[in-house]
């Protein structure tokens, strides 16, 4: 089968012809039909151990993936050939077991080979089934774009209905976490510099949206979750939320920021990082798009271009959330 693969640090994908796999106990081979692009892959190819070191190279790289289901290995209950599934890819991390894997080995396109090719070996206990009738475009982003934006809003954040609530970045993760928002009763707010997508923002049922988040200043928001992270829109976040507020922390676009730990102090305030998500939000999140509710943004691409959706994500040009589409 074709795969696109990561050789060494700083170096372009190149397609690649690899054996087969073969399904063993408790594991299925998927075709995959939809394979999303992330921020995360550009990083894995320029500096590895930002997210997880990689298990080797060359790799396969790619962790947003829906597929069908063409082989079952031994002991495999509940999935039948012809199943269509997406991998949530901490689900083997988030509860491994005495012996299971840690979170990178457990990742696909870091820990093992990930789903920019044919055919991907998934653990059957990483699969959610995708909804009849479910673009399985929006299958493959629900796995972490939406699980990784869900979990930031509803879990860490502990979203209720009525709360006042920030988005900080309208991006592919932004854009889904705020129409998350809204369909479970918050009133959502947007602060989002690109003014071009502050119209999608209102589509989303978004109540404002601002250039800054220093724009919010003393506006006393129960919940802001940072889905950019420049430093400057953590600190501002935390001049936001009210007492007791909470600010979820999920960019990376500086991993190295000074705060003033005053309004930290004196809104005695809850700082929380997240991270991936779990089987559950990725199921929620299918309800939600089944039912016509939640339709990120998306752009796609063929399985062809991968590389060149690579370069477009580094240098900023994506729109919405970047798919590569094998199937239907």
């Amino acid at each position: 089968m074709k795969a696109w693969q990561l050789i060494g640090t700083n170096k372009p994908l190149e397609l690649t012809e690899v054996a087969d796999p073969t399904p063993g106990p408790g594991e299925v081979v998927l075709d995959v039909t939809a394979s999303g692009l992330c921020h995360s892959d550009v990083s894995s190819m320029t500096d590895p151990g930002v997210f997880a070191s990689l298990a080797k190279t060359p790799i396969t790289i790619g962790h947003e993936i829906a597929g069908v289901v063409s082989a079952v290995g031994e002991g495999v209950t509940g999935w039948a050939i012809g199943d269509r599934a997406g991998v949530c890819p901490t689900a083997s991390a988030a509860t491994p077991g005495k012996d299971g894997p840690s979170a990178g080995e457990a990742s696909p396109g870091y820990g093992h080979d990930g789903g920019f090719a044919e055919k991907y070996l998934a653990r059957a206990y990483d699969l959610v089934r995708v909804p009849d009738g479910l673009d399985i475009a929006l299958g493959a982003v629900a796995t972490d774009a939406g699980m990784t934006s869900y979990h930031a809003l509803v879990v860490r954040g502990a979203l209720k209905k009525g709360m006042k609530v920030g988005i900080i970045g309208l991006g592919g993760l932004g854009q889904i976490a705020a129409r998350v928002g809204v369909l479970k009763g918050a009133e959502v707010h947007v602060a989002e510099m690109k003014k071009d997508v502050w119209t999608l923002a209102e589509s989303l049922g978004a109540t404002s949206t601002v250039s800054d988040v220093s724009e919010w200043r003393g506006q006393g928001f129960d919940l802001i979750v940072d889905y950019a992270g420049f430093g400057t829109t953590t600190a501002g976040a935390l001049k936001a939320v009210r007492y007791d507020g909470t600010v979820v922390q999920v960019g990376m676009g500086k991993t190295d920021i000074g705060i003033d730990t005053t309004d930290l102090i004196i809104n005695h305030a809850n700082l929380l990082g997240s991270v991936g998500g779990t089987k559950d939000d990725i199921a929620d999140l299918y309800a939600l798009m089944a039912a016509g509710d939640l339709t990120p943004q998306i752009t796609e691409i063929t399985f062809d271009q991968i590389p060149q959706g690579i370069d477009d994500l580094r240098d900023g040009k994506v729109t919405g959330r970047l798919v590569a589409r094998l199937g239907s």
